[in-house]
């Protein structure tokens, strides 16, 4: 019998190589590594890595890992995002209240889109509320709708059509 260091690793192996989209999936690819576990064991061991499910381009999703492993760079090394994708993000529109930006994404997309910005640790956003296809952005009460919109267009990748009336 294996221990668990062993498996856990082997989990984080998986996941940074692969587009793994279900505990099935894992389970069978920790078996073919002689990893025999229940679903329950390895559900506990997703929670400990605090490892996350996002929606993916094709429609699918993925696990992906916390901080320190980027969630944009992850999707393109697996092959699930291409940097010249236009909807790479799922973003449908941006719109301004104040200091508050109100961006709308395809259902799904949310959740993902916000562990991104809030990895990108920029100074000038306080922090992200995702919905299933919203997120609320709250910007420092320094920033301008023009910073904001530049960086916006740089840490999403956007042109001018995503922004409404600004």
């Amino acid at each position: 019998m294996k221990n668990r260091k062993e498996r856990v690793n082997i989990v984080l192996e998986l996941i940074r190589t692969k587009s793994i989209g279900s505990q099935e999936e894992l389970l069978r690819l920790l078996a073919d590594k002689g990893f025999f576990v229940t679903q329950a064991t390895l559900s506990r061991d997703l929670k400990m890595l605090k490892v996350s499910k996002i929606p993916t381009e094709r429609g699918t999703y993925m696990y992906i890992l916390p901080e320190g492993e980027h969630l944009t760079e992850q999707l393109i090394s697996k092959g699930e995002m291409s940097i010249t994708s236009d909807a790479r993000n799922g973003v449908v529109s941006i719109a301004f209240s104040n200091n508050i930006v109100v961006i709308k994404t395809r259902n799904g997309h949310a959740p993902g889109l916000a562990y991104d910005i809030d990895l990108s640790k920029s100074p000038e956003i306080l922090g992200t509320i995702p919905g299933s296809n919203t997120v609320f952005a709250v910007l420092r009460e320094d920033v301008t709708r023009q910073q904001a919109i530049d960086l916006f267009k740089q840490l999403l990748g956007l042109d001018n059509k995503a922004f409404e009336s600004c």
